[in-house]
């Protein structure tokens, strides 16, 4: 389920990608979440359009959950939750 909520989960790590275009994002997000434990929740900030089609299906294919999804002004912002 993505959120749309105002106020944003709790996360333990941040990834900045703004200014970088596909595929750079998703390839910094696989190279983060290596490093991440399962249950930690990603913050992922990005200003390339592609990520509103390119997250949800990186979380879909590798079992992630994506709680929250925000636009606004061209940036993006993502939550994700480990698998």
């Amino acid at each position: 389920m993505v959120d749309t909520a105002d106020t944003p989960p709790d996360f333990q790590v941040e990834l900045d990608t703004t200014g970088l275009y596909c595929p750079e994002p998703i390839m910094l997000m696989h190279n983060k979440v290596r490093d991440m434990a399962s249950g930690d929740v990603l913050k992922v900030v990005a200003t390339d359009p592609a990520t509103t089609r390119d997250v949800p299906k990186f979380c879909h294919f590798l079992g992630h959950e994506l709680v929250q999804q925000q636009e606004s002004g061209g940036l993006f912002l993502y939550f994700i939750r480990l698998a």
